[in-house]
This record gives structure tokens, C-alpha cells and sequence, in this order.
């Protein structure tokens, strides 16, 4: 892991004003002006297993994101529910900052990390905001270039949430034109699976013992046949001694941007409406794992 900082990211939009993610050509700013610093008034945080955002969230700096991304209402659920103010966040696969901007705004630390170094600046471009409020306190916000099977420079136990996005396999590929070999979003798909695997025991030691770690993550069809890529995901994390909390049920609303590429008006299966935000626990000790698996067994 690599520190980026702010005075990284002022010298880098110097010689480049602009960045290209998955083809699409993302414009970087010095400052950013504010309207919004959060939803809509008459919003209520989430309190069932099933989510739905027809208006995917476009307050402070989230809009202009690139494809990929996840909806702000997600981390600030997460943040909201798992977190106090000053706690620490992190996003291991922080793509475009969207939990890094929904922790600034709550006045949590955060501690961000992605594999490509432009995403990285348009984390830093989307936090580059001043929030103008007497009771608001800035909090330390930390972003790195860095691999999430290798959290480095993240001590054990020093993280009260993990909310991060992972991709989904080898369906979009986010350095294509950057050819980084060992992103996880080009590998084939058991090497995705064993990646994962890395993902989570990091996440699993950098996590404070009773705190939690949630990822937003999809399926889609190959050939007509459906790839249950959550479920083998949830195994990974499963596999490293996490306990499952919650499966959340998202429904997508944009369907023309699907991961399933079909055009006809009628089809012999349905089409993928939903992803999984899979809610995990660390342990606190010992035996609280051992009465989970042992309340888990088939009877």
C-alpha cells in the first residue's frame, strides 16, 4: 500500500485533468462546490432485508460516477447502523469514494484503498468539499494505492466497518487500459474466487472483534446459465471464521445498464433484478463462533 494524499492528488491534476475509467473519460476538479449534503429530508434509514432506491442518491459529490459503482444510500446505511462518530471505516476496493464521501459527511475516519491509481484520484477529487457547519468536525480521511489481499499498512483490529463493493468476477473490468494483471475485476472466475478468499481474511484481521463487514456483490448468466457469484463469495468470507448477520436483498432499478446483456422483449429465463449486501460479524471470542456454527448445523 502506497499513501495518496492530497497534495499527490493537486500535483497529479496538474499535468491531468481528466481520467479514463472502463472508457469513460471522468473530469477531476480542484474544489467542488456543494448544494446538498445529504438525502432527501423525508428519507428514513432502511429497516427491512430488502432495499430499494429508485433515486440511486446524487447529493454532495456523488454524481458523475462511472458504471460499477454503488448507490450512496448503501454505506450510509451501513455507517448509520454499525458505527459512531469518530469510529473508523474502511473501503478496500474504494473505486470512486462513495463510502469515503458518505464517511466525511457522518464525521467518520476513513481509511480508503484501490488497486488503480486513478480511481484513487477521483476518490480525492470527490472529497475535495468543505462541509460548513459550527457543530461539524473534519474527520481523518486516508486514502492508499494498494491491492485488498494485502492491507499493509492497516494495523490488527483498528477497523469498526468494513462497506465495500467488490467486483463482480471478471463482468467489468476497471484497468483495462492500465493492463494491471493482478486486478481482481480481470481474473478468471476460481481465480477471482481465491482472490476473494485473501480479501476476506485480511478484512477478517483488520476488523475489531464484534464489528462488522459488509459487501455489496451480484450474480449474472453466462451462456443462458445462471453464475452464482455472491454465493460463492459469501463462502470466501465464511470460510475465514466470519458469522453471517444479514443477507440484504438490492433491488437494481437501472436494467439497461444490467450485467446481462440481452435485447429481446421476451426470454426463457428472468433477468437479474436484485444483488446481495451480505452483512458479516467477526466473533467476539471464541465462543460465540463455536455457538454460531453450532446453531448453523443441519438437524
Amino acid at each position: 500500500m502506497k499513501e495518496i494524499t492530497q497534495q499527490d492528488y493537486l500535483e497529479f491534476i496538474e499535468d491531468q485533468p481528466s481520467v479514463i475509467i472502463e472508457d469513460v473519460e471522468i473530469p477531476l476538479h480542484k474544489k467542488r462546490k456543494i448544494k446538498t449534503y445529504g438525502p432527501p429530508q423525508d428519507y428514513t434509514p432502511e429497516r427491512t432485508t430488502v432495499w430499494s432506491f429508485p433515486d440511486r442518491g446524487n447529493w454532495a459529490s456523488h454524481k458523475g460516477n462511472y458504471r460499477g459503482n454503488w448507490s450512496p444510500y448503501i454505506p450510509r446505511n451501513l455507517i448509520l447502523k454499525y458505527t459512531q462518530k469518530g469510529n473508523w471505516v474502511l473501503d478496500q476496493m474504494m473505486g470512486s469514494g462513495t463510502t469515503l464521501v458518505e464517511a466525511k459527511l457522518l464525521e467518520r475516519n476513513a481509511i480508503g484503498v484501490d488497486i488503480n491509481l486513478d480511481a484513487v484520484m477521483i476518490t480525492r477529487d470527490r472529497l475535495s468539499f468543505s462541509y460548513d457547519s459550527p457543530e461539524y468536525k473534519e474527520p481523518i480521511i486516508k486514502t492508499y494505492r494498494g491491492d485488498a489481499r494485502n492491507l499493509d499498512k492497516i494495523d490488527d483490529e483498528s477497523v469498526d466497518l468494513i462497506a465495500t463493493h467488490p467486483p463482480y468476477a471478471n463482468i467489468i473490468s476497471y484497468t483495462r487500459s492500465k493492463k494491471l494483471s493482478d486486478d481482481l475485476s480481470q481474473l478468471p472466475f476460481e481465480e477471482y474466487l481465491k482472490g476473494m478468499r485473501k480479501v476476506a481474511k485480511e478484512s477478517f484481521r483488520v476488523l475489531k472483534p464484534g464489528k462488522t463487514c459488509a459487501i455489496l456483490i451480484g450474480d449474472t448468466r453466462k451462456h443462458k446459465h445462471y453464475i452464482p457469484i455472491s454465493s460463492r463469495v459469501m463462502q470466501t468470507f465464511l470460510d475465514v471464521d466470519f458469522i453471517l448477520k444479514e443477507d440484504i436483498i438490492k433491488l437494481q432499478w437501472n436494467m439497461k445498464t444490467t450485467r446481462e446483456r440481452w435485447r429481446a422483449k421476451e426470454y426463457e429465463f428472468y433477468l437479474i433484478g436484485h444483488e446481495h449486501i451480505f452483512v458479516f460479524k467477526k466473533p467476539e471470542n471464541d465462543k460465540e463462533y463455536k455457538k454460531y456454527k453450532f446453531s448453523t448445523r443441519w438437524w
